[in-house]
């Protein structure tokens, strides 16, 4: 099975036969991929880098951290080595059982405050500015469609005042250029008006026939935006997950053979990653992204990104990381 079977991929390939009717069953089915996903090649490797990286940039030692669909604790276990306090939720019960799991075993429990079961869309059990800071890596906002505003508009709402909110979501772009080679094949399924719809909106329950397809949105990082405004948000950066590594493995398993070139490489790739050009060239798109101070999050109407420390018009489709 390609990733994803022939439709356009979100992620490596997941050994789901027949996807649940829901996501939590998606999630408690696929159990430790997820774990393996980010360790699996060197594209996964250095994805994994780029997200420690971004972690790193808005996170310090003591904060209080509400993480969103956790899955079997990667992040979980590096929010930990950041010294934040972490509060670990997935919608998934056997992907928060993993998670206990490979933490236990990293030695870095202490750290976690509690596990929940929840969805992203309601975090109503948490008031308001419950946190420092939320991490929603591996792309829950890509899981809830068109609820995908109302779930961000909660990660704003639990967060303190200007806190980080540091996501993920698939790329539309990116994926369909990694993953040319399902094109044909899914056309041959759906057909070509049914595909170029998916291409309009990213929705790949569009391909629902398409055996294996993963039930999940696809965006570009103009629709990434607008979703930030939309939930009455700033954005303080973005970035592609994956540009330069998308390239051949022998070459990138090369630069793994040197610390050097490989602490060199994961510069490039940052680098390169943030261009404006590259942000939709990645598998995935990360953005941090805050509440602003004193407004209440509701709309959009006024909001504004900053940008290298100057805030411009939401539509100025510059926001970039610093």
């Amino acid at each position: 099975m390609s990733e994803l079977g022939l439709a356009v991929s979100c992620s490596v390939s997941a050994p789901n036969d027949g996807v649940p009717p829901n996501i939590e069953g998606l999630f408690d089915q696929i159990g430790d991929w997820e774990w393996l996903r980010l360790d699996s090649d060197v594209r996964g490797r250095i994805a994994f880098a780029i997200h420690q990286r971004l972690l790193a940039r808005y996170l310090t030692s003591g904060m209080r951290v509400l993480e969103i669909g956790a899955g079997p604790g990667r992040f979980t276990i590096a929010l930990a080595q950041l010294g934040c306090r972490v509060v670990v939720s997935d919608v998934s019960s056997v992907q928060l059982a993993l998670n206990e799991e490979h933490v236990n075993a990293a030695g870095v429990a202490d750290s976690i405050e509690d596990r929940v079961q929840l969805d992203v869309r309601d975090l109503s059990r948490f008031g308001d500015g419950s946190f420092d800071a939320l991490v929603a890596y591996g792309g829950p906002l890509s899981y809830v469609f068109e609820d995908a505003a109302q779930a961000l508009r909660e990660c704003f709402r639990v967060t303190r005042a200007q806190g980080p909110v540091l996501a993920s979501v698939m790329s539309l772009a990116g994926s369909g250029r990694y993953f040319v080679e399902s094109f044909l094949p899914t056309i041959e399924v759906v057909g070509l008006d049914t595909f170029r719809a998916f291409l309009d909106d990213g929705d790949q329950r569009t391909l629902a026939s398409v055996p294996g397809t993963h039930p999940c949105r696809l965006f570009t990082w103009d629709q990434v935006q607008d979703l930030v405004a939309q939930a009455g948000g700033e954005v303080l950066a973005g970035l592609a997950s994956n540009w330069l590594s998308l390239g051949p493995d022998p070459i990138l398993r090369q630069f793994e053979e040197s610390e050097e070139l490989w602490n060199t490489l994961l510069e490039w790739e940052e680098r390169f990653c943030a261009e404006q050009g590259a942000i939709d060239g990645g598998t995935h798109i990360l953005f941090a992204a805050r509440a602003p101070a004193g407004r209440e999050v509701v709309g959009a109407a006024s909001v504004t990104e900053v940008v290298t420390g100057e805030a411009r018009p939401a539509n100025s489709r510059d926001a970039n990381i610093t």
